[in-house]
């Protein structure tokens, strides 16, 4: 099986079809090989991947109706349920976020319909090339991964407030992106602010870092899995970022790791995800929590999921590290400073599953 793996990588990769190229053969029965988790893993996993949800918590859930309805009235409440859900989970679900559900459906379909369009369509923008602003991948990495993730995804790189082309973006989902990327980027100057006053900030405080300036967005397709019990939608980590907004249709698959058990993330109409990411954990000293999640393959797909990751400029010189105002008296600073450029660089080079945090630990 293991002289094999390299061959089968590669005419995978040279299909540029994806995971749905190989469903869209009408063949598939058994999972192909590359995509099958080590058996070790499996077995770790044993104990949770049964559990059913009856006697499982569920990740808090923020109303920020107040927030954009009542003037500023009720958001010290508002703070403080975001404070201690960014200690004690590092997740939590919002509604009433001022994005209309039409504008969610709509980059929803939008995503489907790119997809589920012509290959070669998809093969036009396949690249793993990480500088290309908008690209086509199936997230092989051929030196670090065990297995590769059953999902397709499409990927795009906003560097600034004020870049709203989509030009490179296929014409069949570009519209109805660019009215969700305008009301994330909107969304996420809130949330910002909110996160900033959780940690005892000023409101504009994370702002002046940059911490929203720069974003990319991951569209994710989780095909229908022969066998979902042998592999992942999306494989144990944590998120490159500040922080993260997620937008998931109505079939699950998200969990999350809390308290050493996997969490079903259950979704909720009209509801967005936010996750902490490894940048706002350091900034916060350990404060606010950056967790492993995942996402489970499933019998039942397509799943679609839109990921906003809010996670600086690459090319600044801004040195970053943990904010003084955020330690508390007597604490020391957790971590060493570091600019974005080498954040990345230590994320992209390390071992599958590995922390990004651990090089940037005092």
């Amino acid at each position: 099986m293991d002289y094999q793996r390299e061959k089968d990588l590669k005419a995978f990769d040279e299909s540029k079809a994806g995971v749905k190229g190989l469903v869209d053969t009408g063949t598939l029965t058994k999972l192909p090989k590359i995509f099958v988790r080590p058996h070790d893993e499996i077995a770790k996993d044993l104990d949770t991947w049964q559990q059913t949800s009856s006697d499982c918590p569920e990740i808090p859930l923020v109303d920020l109706r107040v927030i954009f309805e009542n003037d500023g009235e009720g958001r010290d409440e508002i703070v403080r349920q975001i404070r201690k859900a960014s200690e004690s989970w590092g997740f939590f679900q919002v509604i009433n976020h001022g994005i209309q559900s039409c504008v969610l459906e709509g980059m929803i379909d939008g995503v489907r319909a790119f997809h589920e369009d012509d290959v070669e369509a998809k093969k036009a923008i396949y690249t793993h090339d990480h500088f290309k602003k908008v690209r086509f991948e199936c997230n092989i990495d051929y030196n670090k991964t065990r297995f590769v993730n059953w999902r397709d995804s499409m990927s795009i790189g906003m560097e600034n407030h004020e870049d709203h082309d989509l030009s490179e973006v296929p014409e069949i989902c570009r519209d109805r992106m660019l009215d969700y990327i305008k009301c994330t980027r909107r969304f996420g100057e809130t949330l910002l602010e909110l996160l900033g006053e959780a940690l005892g900030l000023k409101k504009d405080h994370l702002r002046e870092l940059d911490c929203t300036r720069a974003q990319t967005i991951f569209c994710h397709y989780y095909p229908a899995c022969p066998e979902p019990n042998l592999t992942l939608g999306a494989s144990r980590h944590t998120d490159p970022s500040f922080f993260t907004v997620l937008l998931q249709d109505k079939l699950g698959g998200l969990q999350v790791l809390h308290q050493d058990r996997w969490i079903d993330v259950m979704p909720v109409s009209d509801g967005l995800i936010v996750n902490i990411g490894d940048l706002l954990q350091i900034l916060s000293n350990d404060k606010f929590k950056s967790v492993d999640h995942r996402v489970v393959a499933s019998y039942v797909g397509p799943r679609i999921s839109i990921a906003c990751f809010f996670n600086g400029v690459v090319d600044s010189a801004k040195v970053y590290g943990p904010i003084k105002e955020a330690i508390s008296n007597g604490d020391f600073p957790l971590y060493k400073e570091f600019t974005i450029k080498d954040y990345f660089i230590n994320f992209f080079s390390k071992a599958n599953g590995e922390s990004g945090l651990n090089k940037f630990r005092m």
